[in-house]
């Protein structure tokens, strides 16, 4: 096989394209996607929208990609590849948000994974306020599968953090009535022994993907989570058998983090 037919053979294999933000302490963002999603088998593709200068700390720069640059990324990244799913992270921009709605309304065979980042674990704030609107009326609709933890939840439907379990399903069948595809509230945020995120799709009952809580943290497990969870949708498994797949990954490189 020549170089060329090698490079064939390699752009017409499942690819996840990543769209977000980097993180140079490696913790999150694009860097931890990608390992992801390579970990499970499958080969990735990039639009980055932000370049960061962060530790695992603190966010202290943030540079935004143009939007125009962003669409055009993730056009050439669908033309050079089989791209099979789409995991979605950090857009920064209101624009940013309309580059990649468009984009995606051009490939609505393609299935995505909005993993709606707004702030960093140290509270750096990574989506203009203004933009969270515009992203639950023109990007949620259009996405597979809505990733929220609880403070994102609260935030994108405008509302206290939720208290207990119910609360939480209210406030997801909140984001249902507003358009959104499927939810899977992510239980990270919670309390007690179990942890519980919840999955919320129209016209079903919830489903529970349930583990034991584990005393370790780990950045980046929200970008873990939604990256398997388009990995294994990029293998053409079923959304819940995907989000249960995305689950477990993350529980188990908890433990193994907490074992190091």
């Amino acid at each position: 096989m020549d170089r060329k037919d090698g490079a064939t053979a390699l752009s017409q294999e499942p690819h996840v394209l990543v769209v977000g933000g980097s993180d140079s302490s490696g913790g999150a963002g694009i860097a931890r996607d990608i390992e992801t999603i390579s970990s499970i088998g499958v080969r990735s593709c990039l639009a980055v929208t932000a370049l960061t200068v962060q530790t695992h700390d603190s966010v202290t720069e943030i540079h935004h990609s143009p939007s125009s640059l962003v669409a055009d990324q993730m056009r050439a990244a669908l033309q050079a590849n089989e791209v099979a799913a789409i995991k979605i992270g950090m857009l920064a921009t209101a624009e940013t948000v309309f580059a990649v709605a468009a984009v995606l309304r051009e490939n609505p065979h393609v299935p995505a994974i909005l993993d709606p980042v707004l702030a960093s674990t140290s509270g750096r704030a990574l989506l203009e306020g203004g933009a969270i609107a515009i992203m639950k009326r023109d990007l949620m609709p259009l996405c597979r599968l809505i990733t929220p933890n609880l403070i994102e939840l609260a935030l994108l439907v405008g509302a206290e953090r939720a208290a207990d379990e119910g609360g939480a399903v209210r406030q997801g069948q909140e984001l249902l009535g507003a358009g959104a595809q499927a939810v899977l509230i992510k239980g990270g945020h919670a309390s007690g022994s179990r942890s519980t995120d919840i999955l919320l799709c129209r016209n079903r009952p919830p489903v529970r993907f349930d583990t034991p809580r584990l005393s370790a943290s780990m950045r980046g497990t929200g970008c873990m989570l939604a990256s398997a969870i388009a990995a294994h949708l990029a293998k053409a498994y079923p959304l819940e058998h995907s989000a249960r797949k995305g689950k477990l990954f993350v529980f188990e490189r908890l433990q193994k983090h907490a074992a190091e």
